[in-house]
């Protein structure tokens, strides 16, 4: 049974967690310094609480980082301090360039890195959300997820390739539901929202309601996208490509952190108001 450490089990990771377990895989977390929250999201998937990072380290074969993205390289730090000798995976929204700098700091205190990247949401039905893999040892850590949940899939690029997929992906979906809110929020601003809405749905018909699941979908959660549109912005500047589309989109979801974890989300009204005061 390979044992495979969780950093940190938030809503994603948590459900990564899950996913592997269901895999056959033993999964254990370390509470130490952690809120109830995720003590929570942790029991309810069967996570088994080692308690602290330096024996979580000592008893994984696989350590699995899911963490917002402007943590990436100090959770890759405090994981070398404790000598960890296994596999490393960042399962982070970052920059190539930013997981290339990970993949240093953990093979220069003695691990094997693997780059990783999730698209869709926190794997609780199976079709849903993929986890792709880079680098070597991607083929043993996909293993793992077999039969899971989280579908697994190797690229055949180097370490970088993930993140790059993770990167043009989500610079896709993030960033166009932060410009759906931005045009939302203007109609609003000049009073002619309900004749956007109305001529949306004659000329494009779907959009009215993805504006309004980017409300629902995103708002509690808009204070983790800022330092992932951040990463996009890095990756298109690393690109030679123009880096304002995500800059913007950053600010977005900075103007809208607010609703973190929020129960209820506001209305598209509420949304409006704060984007465009």
């Amino acid at each position: 049974m390979t044992t495979i450490g969780i950093l940190h089990p938030g809503e994603m990771g948590s459900a990564v967690g899950a996913a592997a377990r269901s895999g056959g895989a033993r999964v254990v977390w370390a509470s130490s310094g952690r809120g109830a929250a995720t003590r929570k999201r942790a029991e309810a998937d069967g996570l088994e609480d080692v308690g602290t990072l330096a024996r979580l380290a000592r008893e994984s074969e696989i350590i699995l980082s899911v963490c917002p993205p402007a943590n990436a390289p100090d959770v890759a730090r405090e994981v070398t301090g404790t000598r960890f000798g296994g596999t490393f995976v960042d399962g982070n929204a970052i920059a190539p360039a930013t997981t290339r700098a990970v993949g240093e700091i953990v093979t220069a205190g003695g691990a094997r890195f693997v780059d990783g990247g999730i698209i869709g949401p926190p794997p609780r039905k199976a079709g849903e959300a993929r986890l792709y893999l880079s680098g070597e040892g991607a083929t043993a850590v996909a293993a793992v997820f077999k039969g899971s949940l989280l579908e697994a899939l190797v690229l055949a690029g180097p370490i970088g390739a993930a993140s790059a997929l993770k990167m043009a992906y989500g610079g896709w979906n993030k960033g166009q539901q932060a410009l759906l809110l931005a045009i939302r929020a203007l109609a609003a601003h000049e009073g002619v929202d309900e004749a956007l809405i109305a001529e949306w749905k004659r000329s494009m018909p779907d959009v009215p309601a993805r504006s309004e699941r980017a409300v629902s979908a995103n708002i509690k959660k808009a204070w983790r996208f800022v330092g992932e549109m951040e990463e996009n912005a890095a990756t298109f500047a690393a690109a030679g490509l123009p880096t304002g589309f995500h800059e913007a989109a950053g600010e977005i979801y900075r103007r809208l952190a607010g609703w973190k974890d929020t129960a209820t989300p506001p209305s598209m009204a509420e949304v409006a108001k704060t984007l465009a005061p």
